[in-house]
């Protein structure tokens, strides 16, 4: 008997050890779960439509922002180069690579990737009109897998026609865009009514491809006092052949954001890319660390709004600088 409950305390003894081992096991996972966690390093498709400075910078503040926010991100950076087959291609691969997170810079990449999964988070910029592209259902309840910024403040267009009207003899205003693009195709429709009350007559050329832009802009010469071109990413690409035409027909060239100030155009109300990008990445670093869904966080549109003049346009415009412009105004050499 005394062997037999000898042996029964010794069996209670190791049985104790092993479930203490268990515990301790189960905790050390735990921890080192947490740690992965916190070390762990995130994969963003980062679908772009067209190379060009302000998509260019909406990017790099979407990166800073994750930065800033601490996040480890393994960027995986696609640009269609203008095709559309080109975006939804782009859009299939990331789905199948399983990355945690779209990134779309552009109304074509936005709704390539929506169309390519309902399921992976997507983060847009750069999208003029994402209620009228079929992206969300409306800019404060989204929706949905998808949400981000628009490059459209709700002043930026009223402010620009205004400017036009008051400052320039001119009422005739040529505008070249891609008719395939639905951001351009929005803000051209608003165009047309902001332009009717300003008494300005709109002067519309299509382009699909930016290597058409050139031949556009030259169409234009006789028929226009003015030119605007908007944020259409076709024609920004090519942006250097419009200004090219602009300063050499003395004809001012108003543009849709501040890149294409810096670019040579004359004067634009807009904000700057690299916000829009930034406040994207806000958005993404939500969803990743946070565990929020796209559909709770609001349609962001750009927070701030500048009249931003270059004068070295100006003078090759032949366009004379205002001294009320300077109250109001900032202005690049």
């Amino acid at each position: 008997m005394k062997g037999k409950l000898k042996w029964l305390v010794s069996l209670g003894l190791v049985s104790s050890l092993f479930l203490a081992g268990c515990n301790g096991g189960e905790d050390s996972g735990d921890s080192k779960e947490g740690n992965n966690d916190k070390g762990k390093t995130y994969k963003i498709g980062v679908s772009q439509f067209v190379e060009h400075p302000s998509l260019d910078n909406a990017y790099k503040g979407f990166k800073k922002a994750l930065e800033d926010e601490g996040l480890n991100v393994d960027y995986d950076v696609q640009i269609a180069q203008n095709d559309q087959n080109n975006n939804q291609t782009i859009a299939n691969n990331f789905v199948g690579d399983q990355v945690d997170l779209i990134f779309a810079n552009s109304t074509p990449s936005a709704t390539s990737a929506l169309n390519a999964t309902k399921d992976i988070p997507i983060v847009f910029t750069s999208v003029t009109d994402p209620v009228s592209a079929g992206l969300v259902k409306s800019m404060d309840k989204p929706g949905g897998n998808i949400t981000g910024t628009t490059d459209l403040h709700p002043d930026s267009i009223s402010n620009t026609i205004q400017f036009m009207a008051e400052n320039f003899d001119g009422k005739r205003v040529g505008v070249i865009y891609n008719a395939g693009e639905q951001n351009s195709v929005a803000q051209v429709n608003e165009l047309k009514k902001i332009m009717d009350k300003n008494k300005l007559k709109l002067v519309p050329v299509t382009v699909s491809t930016s290597a058409e832009v050139k031949q556009s802009a030259e169409s234009l010469i006789g028929k226009v006092d003015l030119i605007y071109i908007f944020t259409d990413n076709t024609v920004v690409s090519a942006l250097e052949s419009v200004i090219q035409v602009a300063n050499k027909e003395d004809i001012p060239l108003f543009v849709g954001e501040l890149d294409s100030v810096r670019r040579g155009g004359f004067a634009a109300y807009g904000f700057e890319y690299y916000d829009i990008g930034y406040e994207a990445g806000q958005m993404a670093a939500k969803i990743l660390k946070d565990g929020k869904k796209p559909s709770e966080l609001p349609v962001q549109p750009p927070q701030k709004l500048k009249l931003l003049i270059n004068k070295k346009a100006a003078g090759k415009m032949k366009i004379e600088i205002k001294d009320e412009w300077k109250k109001t105004a900032e202005f690049v050499e």
